[in-house]
């Protein structure tokens, strides 16, 4: 018997391209989204095999009956994709309280929702997987991405800490750490002209121009190749806690995980001065 999934953010995207390489194959989706006419051709092509699912990961309560509804559906829970999620852009000068609040309420707090509101379920029948989609702005920060980034390292944290309280329930955690995909009109998004932009202040200008030349020339990655990936990576029998999806960001994160050994290492013996003695 197939897979039942739980999609969130399926409208579009990555998330999409997830729901249809599960349905694809045979498994079962319940697929959420803030306007479930967006999978009105998902269920015409697969039928029952998709339940569309109206949702807003903020609301807790509206979550807490979208994953009730869907177990009683389907019967169970077996990949869970915490898929939903934007990104906010402005240099932290620039960001408005209300804007860092919403990103949070979205890609943290919807995240945490779903989390809790799956989990007695996929304890009872001591299975299940959590995949949580992360960003490669999740291991290493860069200007203008400040909101965004904070986010996506507390999902880090979050999930990481989960992974280890629910293994003795068989339940699997996995975070996907995605660089840049083709998701707009079969463009890479560009994270200084997409997303949510805070009001920008002319301080800033050269630096953002800067960085539009640097990264407006990355590769897209192909999300229906993301999408296969997921596919391996939940049939596995040992899924890893963390993977990257695309190669781009690698070689940087080689560098900065490099540079904070050697910091950490250069600083050792005022770290063990701060220590005190007692």
């Amino acid at each position: 018997m197939g897979k039942v999934w739980f999609v969130t953010g399926s409208s579009r995207g990555l998330g999409r391209e997830f729901v249809r390489a599960a349905l694809e194959r045979g498994d079962r989706v319940a697929a959420t989204a803030r306007d479930t006419g967006s999978l009105a051709d998902l269920t015409a092509e697969y039928g029952d095999a998709v339940l569309p699912l109206a949702m807003d990961v903020t609301d807790p309560t509206a979550v807490t009956g979208a994953v009730r509804r869907a177990v009683e559906h389907f019967g169970r829970l077996d990949v869970v994709v915490n898929n939903a999620g934007y990104a906010q852009i402005g240099a932290i000068e620039e960001l408005t309280g209300a804007e860092v609040r919403a990103q949070f309420e979205t890609n943290l707090f919807g995240a945490l929702w779903v989390i809790q509101a799956v989990l007695p379920y996929l304890r009872e029948q001591r299975s299940g997987h959590i995949v949580q989609l992360s960003s490669a702005a999740g291991l290493i920060a860069m200007p203008m991405g400040g909101a965004y980034q904070a986010s996506k390292w507390a999902l880090e944290a979050l999930n990481e800490t989960l992974a280890q309280e629910v293994a003795e329930f068989g339940v699997r955690v996995t975070i996907v750490e995605p660089g840049g995909y083709a998701t707009r009109d079969g463009n890479n998004p560009d994270p200084l002209a997409n997303g949510h932009l805070a009001q920008a202040h002319p301080a800033y200008a050269a630096l953002r121009e800067r960085l539009a030349g640097a990264l407006g020339g990355q590769p897209a990655g192909d999300p229906a190749a993301a999408a296969r990936a997921l596919l391996t990576v939940v049939d596995s029998a040992e899924p890893p806690l963390r993977i990257l999806f695309g190669q781009g960001f690698y070689p940087m994160l080689q560098q900065v995980y490099a540079d904070r050994l050697r910091t950490w290492a250069d600083w050792q013996e005022l770290s063990a001065a701060a220590q005190g003695t007692r």
